[in-house]
């Protein structure tokens, strides 16, 4: 009896090495494949930032394009108002040289 004992211990040794080694090699499998999708996301988070670096030139740029539109329409604003001073001066000479 002793010896049947002995033969069932180390018979569930070797099958638990099997499942462990078994268990282990599977666990490989999907630590590659965990790796491999670490490995993905690097590289999208590297193509995000630079992304980013483009999209803040880009709105550095337009902000700049704001700031020169910004001084553009200023300048016509002061422009029709001289326009507008112009006109209303020649009207006067007009209007006093038609009523002498």
């Amino acid at each position: 009896m002793n010896r049947k004992v002995q033969t069932a211990i180390k018979g569930s040794a070797i099958a638990l090495a099997a499942v462990l080694a078994t268990g282990c090699s599977g666990m490989q499998g999907q630590i590659d494949a965990l790796e491999s999708k670490v490995s993905m996301l690097e590289q999208q988070v590297a193509a995000a930032d630079a992304n980013a670096a483009n999209a803040s030139s880009a709105l550095q740029t337009a902000e700049a394009a704001q700031g020169a539109a910004d001084e553009a329409l200023a300048a016509a604003r002061a422009s029709q108002e001289c326009c507008d001073a112009t006109n209303e001066k020649i009207d006067r000479m007009f209007q006093r040289s038609q009523s002498k």
